[in-house]
């Protein structure tokens, strides 16, 4: 044991306070000293309600029970989410956490869909997989036989509360209240204290920023600079409210895209989330709220939560003796929902280069590098959606389809349109199931595929993709519908 702890201040509460809190207090507890600062006063964003299959590997370093969260959160599972209108109106596709099809060690099973499609001999690209077919038919299992990738539906602020029992319990204290100032070192520049209205100060070592868009720490205290993103992703505005369930929880996200940007429907247990994103310059308030509400089925139990945003990433996700997690960091609009994946590895990413006996620039630089590099990849995934569209019925969907894109992007698409190929670099969150699925799904079909395919027959190849459709049918029917499952797993 350390003759000394190490000093650390969590500034904020709420998804990311509580996930930075409960994860530092269950890997390192008994090296820190950990408080957290919030104020109820305070209302979070909350509308990070959607997951992706990471988490899951985030709960089991925490050792978290998955049935016990799920009952905590009113959670339930989520299998992929459907895209309607974003190709063009009346489209639909779907991005499944599934692996589709079998891959072999010369190429992806995409090159022999493709073959199969041009013989007339392959059905649909989503029919080899498992995750797909069964989120669309409603059916949901843990088995292990299945071996379903999965994610959840889940209640933020339940959540937050969830993790702050945890955290208690672990040691971290919580202290009410609002942060009146940032106190600064006059020779260093790192933050030293913080003031709050009581009157009470609050040193540290290590601050985490946790404050959501107003950055108190990471920026207003310390000015690190913010880098615009809105050429690419024009949204800049969100409004979020919840209603009653009026039917069975579906395994999946809806994302149906409008005239000037998208809305999403999230089911849980006991309630559904549901939200409008869209440009500000291309629709107002009022038109969004209209369109919103027109969507909804279940009786309205929440007032309009009106969101302003501006995407983009902070110039340096570490600063100084700070490091900024969640909405502090940046904002990416939740298309792809990996808001909470996003806090999830920035925490991850702290614990493994957790500094001793003091900052290292060594280690700021290398978690900047890192933060820089998931967030510049995520990002572009997301612009994929906006780029590839056939849309040109308002002047949002004409801007999107006709400006230009990173280059890494372009590249990409480039590649997929004319060798079918997708590509994964080390650390990147998303697979190359995801950028196939998003891509067929927007409309880039690609003109070629690997020559190494044509050394199978038509009948050799009818057999190969027969088999594995079948497998998949095979193990859904076998599966309860998701509904009941979830009704059995939480009761357990």
């Amino acid at each position: 044991m350390p003759d000394k702890k190490m000093k650390i201040v969590i500034a904020g509460g709420g998804t990311a306070g509580w996930i930075t809190a409960a994860a530092l207090s269950n890997q390192m507890g008994e090296l820190l000293d950990i408080t957290l600062v919030e104020s109820q006063d305070i209302g979070t964003i909350g509308v990070g309600e959607a997951t992706i299959p990471p988490m899951r590997t985030f709960h089991r370093l925490l050792g978290i029970n998955e049935q016990e969260f799920m009952r905590a959160t009113n959670a339930t599972f989520k299998l992929g989410i459907q895209f309607e209108n974003w190709k063009t109106i009346g489209d639909k596709y779907f991005h499944s956490f599934g692996v589709t099809g079998k891959q072999t060690l010369i190429t992806d099973f995409i090159h022999f869909w493709l073959r199969g499609r041009e013989l007339g001999i392959a059905q649909e690209f989503g029919d080899y997989c498992l995750e797909f077919k069964a989120a669309l038919l409603e059916r949901f299992s843990t088995n292990s036989e299945a071996r379903m990738n999965y994610a959840f539906h889940l209640d933020a602020g339940r959540y937050a509360s969830f993790l702050r029992a945890r955290s208690e319990a672990r040691g971290v204290k919580r202290v009410e209240g609002k942060i009146a100032k940032v106190n600064l070192n006059s020779d260093s520049g790192f933050i030293a204290s913080l003031d709050l209205e009581s009157g009470q100060n609050i040193e540290g070592d290590l601050f985490i920023d946790c404050t959501g868009m107003r950055a108190l720490l990471i920026e207003q205290a310390l000015h690190t600079g913010y880098e615009d993103w809105d050429k690419w992703l024009p949204c800049n505005r969100a409004i979020a409210i919840q209603t009653e369930s009026t039917g069975p929880a579906l395994p999946y996200t809806r994302s149906v895209a409008h005239h000037a940007g998208w809305r999403w429907k999230i089911p849980l247990q006991h309630r559904v989330g549901n939200g409008v994103v869209f440009s500000a310059e291309h629709m107002s308030e009022e038109e969004a709220k209209q369109l919103l509400f027109a969507s909804v089925d279940g009786k309205v139990l929440t007032e309009p939560n009106v969101i302003k945003f501006r995407t983009g990433r902070r110039k340096k996700g570490w600063n100084k003796n700070c490091i900024a997690v969640g909405l502090s960091a940046g904002f990416l609009e939740p298309l792809e929902s990996t808001s909470i994946h996003m806090i999830m590895t920035a925490v991850t990413r702290l614990l493994q280069l957790f500094p001793q006996g003091g900052v290292s620039q060594a280690l700021v630089d290398e978690y900047n590098m890192q933060a820089e590099s998931e967030a510049a990849r995520i990002r572009d995934f997301i612009i994929l959606h906006y780029k590839a569209t056939e849309r040109d019925d308002s002047a949002f969907w004409r801007y999107c389809r006709d400006m230009e894109v990173p280059e890494e992007l372009a590249h990409r698409m480039k590649l997929f349109e004319e060798h079918a190929k997708s590509f994964q670099v080390e650390g990147e969150l998303f697979r190359l199931d995801s950028w196939t699925q998003v891509m067929l799904g927007q409309g880039i079909i690609p003109t070629s595929y690997h020559p190494i395919v044509k050394l199978m027959s038509a009948k050799e190849l009818h057999h190969f993709l027969t088999t594995i459709a079948a497998d998949v049918d095979k193990n859904i029917a076998m599966m309860p519908y998701h509904n009941d499952f979830v009704n059995k797993y939480c009761t357990q």
